[in-house]
């Protein structure tokens, strides 16, 4: 476990220096944000630069910059002139909301579309295969269109626009967008469900099981779905870990005031103090999804050390 973490750290300290430093030397100059691209006298330049820190050797600058978010405080934004945590923290609720929306679909909907395939073949396998292989080649975009052409233009269930307010109002608001976010892994996951589920049921321990006439679903839980886990929780886990990145393209297609769209608006307006800390919480955030989903393997097959070795 301390190692885990301790990888977590540096991982995370790396990240930080790559995001930094890759935004420092994107094309474009922040200056020229906060002027607006007026020309103005070298000294009042000058005097812009130190007040934002940009005349500051880079690595004094990532420095002060880590220390800060390490506290919290990235800095503040050249373009709306305030904190860059006072402008993001009441986005982030829209963008862990839209995830956690989208990944309970995924592990509800993708193990369970797998289980029904693996265990009844014919005409609902083959159904679900297909399914399945045309939501794996579905990009959100195209998913976010489809849905808001039926339910809001077609059928006007549901809102296409804003994220609400309230735990109802949002939920509304974001059921087309967690559902297009989530279409290619619900897909992606039961197929690796079905493939794992199969392999399983192959096994002699399975059918030494049904001939000492354990009940099917108790063979299924305890047989089938529990040694299938670790497959499944990989591909889960990877899959969620990746809505992260998702969620811009997506949040733009409904227009949701979330981290995604509020990057693509800071991209645009070189703003970079903000581009910086979103790319850093989006980051640290797969990171950190993907060391959760590390430490997962010991809880559901002990054999499985911390280390990720396999203590047999």
């Amino acid at each position: 476990m301390a190692r885990r973490l301790g990888a977590l750290a540096g991982t995370l300290l790396a990240t930080s220096f790559i995001v930094y430093g890759a935004v420092y030397l994107a094309p474009g100059s922040p200056l020229t944000a906060v002027t607006g691209g007026r020309p103005l006298p070298p000294a009042t330049l000058h005097a812009i630069s130190h007040e934002y820190g940009f005349d500051k050797p880079f690595i004094v600058r990532y420095w002060d910059w880590l220390t800060g978010a390490i506290h919290g405080d990235f800095g503040r934004s050249v373009v709306f002139r305030q904190d860059v945590s006072s402008l993001i923290t009441p986005r982030i609720g829209t963008t862990a909301f839209l995830i956690a929306y989208a990944a309970l679909l995924i592990l509800l909907f993708g193990v369970a579309l797998g289980l029904v395939s693996a265990l009844h073949k014919g005409h609902p396998d083959t159904a679900i295969l297909t399914v399945t292989s045309v939501g794996t080649a579905v990009p959100s975009i195209v998913a976010a269109i489809v849905l808001i052409w039926i339910f809001t233009l077609q059928l006007g269930w549901l809102p296409a626009l804003g994220s609400g307010s309230g735990f109802a109002g949002q939920l509304r608001h974001l059921t087309m967008p967690a559902v297009a976010l989530a279409l290619s892994g619900i897909a992606y996951v039961a197929r690796l469900t079905r493939a794992a589920a199969n392999e399983e049921l192959r096994r002699e321990h399975v059918a030494t099981a049904r001939s000492r006439g354990i009940p099917e679903r108790y063979v299924v839980q305890r047989h089938v779905l529990r040694n299938a886990l670790v497959p499944i929780t990989t591909a889960a886990g990877l899959t969620i870990a990746g809505l992260i990145a998702g969620t811009v393209v997506v949040e733009n297609a409904f227009a949701l005031n979330g981290l995604g769209s509020f990057l693509v608006q800071a991209v645009g307006q070189k703003d970079v103090p903000v581009v910086q800390a979103i790319c850093l919480i989006l980051v640290a955030a797969f990171i950190v999804v993907n060391t959760v989903v590390d430490l997962l393997y010991a809880v559901i097959d002990p054999r499985i050390g911390f280390g990720g070795g396999d203590d047999r």
